[in-house]
């Protein structure tokens, strides 16, 4: 399943979407094949192409062709809407993201805006540690969220000082892409009273996974040590979080390029 494609980049140009299903590349059928398997045989050389048929919800499967080519992700990308509000989209939670987030907010809040929409659409997250500085941008102080291990006990991850943005209005965007870090994220800020979440109900991964060898290079197993809560201890896993106003994004929608979930934040925003 394809839980976002990263933008501006061949598959979104192709259309595929969140929610898509890959079962065969090039003709040959990945069903029940490991997720990880399926993405080596659709990635390769730059200039080469791929073609995969793709099951979409309500729909026959249709086959789409890619022509590869070197990406290049970007954590942060920023700017002004109408009506002074400042716009920040964060693709992934790379170890350097909160330094980038740190000094796009720096330059936007120069420009006095009178609220801040911050998307994780698509975003499928990334590193523990980065979701948590991410947050304390936001969040003053308190509790972000919450490790709880099988034997019940937990580990609390705390808002770190110096967040620039910790008063400003803010709405969250969130959709079916939205995942781990990002959901980590989102709940604090949902709980928290920090801010309004708009879109779909987020993806649901909250396990926290380690990976054990196996003899001889035969590959390897995961095991789930424990899950991620939310500060008011609610569980992400398998759930996801339910966005204070959900709005639907419709084929009519893509194909008119309209954003309807960015509409809302920006009337939610202006409202307050």
């Amino acid at each position: 399943m394809i839980i976002s494609p990263i933008p501006n980049t061949p598959a979104e140009k192709a259309g595929l979407r969140t929610g898509d299903k890959i079962i065969a590349v090039d003709g040959e059928d990945m069903t029940g094949i490991d997720g990880s398997l399926v993405h080596k045989r659709v990635i390769g050389p730059a200039g080469t192409t791929v073609r995969l048929t793709i099951l979409r919800e309500n729909t026959e499967p249709f086959d789409v062709e890619i022509v590869r080519t070197k990406i290049i992700v970007p954590s942060i990308s920023s700017r002004m809407l109408d009506g002074k509000i400042a716009y920040v989209r964060i693709l992934d939670f790379s170890d350097k993201v909160d330094e980038e987030l740190h000094k796009t907010l720096r330059q936007l809040l120069r420009e006095d805006p009178v609220g801040l929409i911050i998307d994780l659409r698509g975003n499928g997250g990334g590193l523990l540690t980065s979701s948590i500085e991410v947050a304390s941008e936001f969040i003053s102080d308190g509790i972000i969220a919450y490790e709880e291990f099988g034997d019940g006990t937990r580990r609390s991850f705390e808002a770190k000082r110096g967040g620039l943005a910790t008063e400003i209005p803010l709405v969250v965007l969130i959709n079916e892409g939205s995942a781990s870090a990002s959901e980590i994220v989102a709940g604090a800020i949902q709980d928290r009273g920090r801010g309004i979440l708009v879109g779909k109900v987020s993806f649901g991964k909250g396990s926290v996974q380690i990976s054990q060898p196996l003899k001889d290079d035969q590959g390897a197993v995961r095991i789930t040590v424990a899950r991620w809560l939310t500060p008011s201890e609610r569980t992400i896993h398998e759930i996801g979080l339910i966005p204070d106003f959900e709005v639907e994004i419709t084929d009519e929608d893509y194909s008119a390029n309209r954003d309807p979930q960015l509409d809302k934040a920006i009337e939610v925003l202006l409202s307050r």
